[in-house]
């Protein structure tokens, strides 16, 4: 499948239940637009994860143009196309690249994002494009999340820089830049551990990282993504905000954004830590990270009831 149709696929569950519940307002042939109407538009926006600003911007645009009209489905699912477009224009960028030399990304992220995931997806994408890569298992503390990007690494055609469990996750980052410029990689993915611990400790590893990977490559990292869980609650936000603040990350990865019906969620995410969402995840493959595009997820998310209206 291209990559709408597999961002159709993903985004399913949260497209029928947006228009499943916007439809469900039209019991009858059009419907009046007033207090009432407006509440319940409201409800039914919340349920996909948008968030309340969003939701309530929907209400608002809707309420001050079209208070007292009869109005359509089409016409609301067009104000929500609108108002969410608006919003997420922001979050798309491109990925930050080295004017010469190895580019280098630094990725981080709270235990069970889908972080090392993420990281061979990543790497399968650029090997896709014909582009080398190196990947830096720095994720020491955890033996699990180093075998497993080292299998990862196998399959989609990287190679691995690794340190024994416990040690210096800055060592095995300085190593991995390394080997990119000796090796004439195009691409050092770094992974890093997933604990929060307490935010000092945080702050101080990822600092100790950075500084290792500049005194190889004075503008590197190039980028710093952010791996965040799209099924994950309020708590898990929050502890990914840790990690945007301890890293100086410069944009997300949403990961697992099929995997419930409130792919939404990516509006308040993106809004909330003010950071471009650059990839989005869409599955379990190698092949299921794409470059995030709002033109895309809106037509995803409302293109089957926009076809039925």
């Amino acid at each position: 499948m291209g990559f709408l149709d597999r961002l159709k696929a993903g985004l399913a569950k949260t497209a029928k239940v947006l228009s499943t519940d916007v439809r469900d307002l039209f019991k009858r042939e059009g419907r009046l637009v007033d207090d009432e109407f407006l509440a319940e538009l409201r409800a039914a926006l919340v349920k996909t994860d948008m968030g309340p600003a969003a939701a309530e911007a929907i209400v608002v645009d809707v309420d001050t143009r079209l208070r007292s009209r009869v109005v359509e489905p089409k016409t609301v699912l067009d104000s929500i196309r609108t108002q969410l477009f608006e919003r997420l224009r922001p979050a798309e960028a491109g990925l930050a690249t080295a004017a010469s030399g190895p580019t280098v990304i630094l990725v981080t992220g709270v235990n069970g994002s889908g972080k090392t995931t993420s990281i061979a997806k990543l790497a399968r994408l650029f090997t896709r494009e014909g582009k080398r890569v190196v990947l830096g298992a720095g994720d020491t503390f955890r033996a699990a999340a180093v075998e497993q990007l080292a299998m990862w690494a196998g399959r989609v055609g990287a190679e691995i820089v690794r340190g024994e469990t416990g040690s210096d996750p800055a060592s095995v980052a300085h190593r991995a830049v390394a080997r990119a410029l000796e090796g004439g990689f195009d691409i050092c993915i770094v992974d890093t551990a997933g604990r929060l611990q307490t935010q000092s400790n945080l702050m101080q590893e990822l600092g100790k990282i950075r500084r290792v990977i500049a005194k190889q490559i004075p503008d590197a990292p190039h980028e710093t993504l952010l791996v965040i869980d799209a099924t994950a609650g309020q708590n898990a936000l929050s502890q990914a905000k840790g990690f945007r603040e301890a890293a100086a990350c410069t944009g997300i990865v949403l990961a697992k954004l099929d995997g419930s019906a409130r792919g939404g969620v990516i509006v308040p995410v993106a809004e909330q830590f003010g950071l471009p969402v650059k990839f989005v995840g869409l599955g379990e493959g190698a092949d299921d990270l794409e470059p995030f595009s709002p033109d895309q997820f809106l037509e995803a998310l409302l293109s089957g009831a926009l076809a039925e209206a």
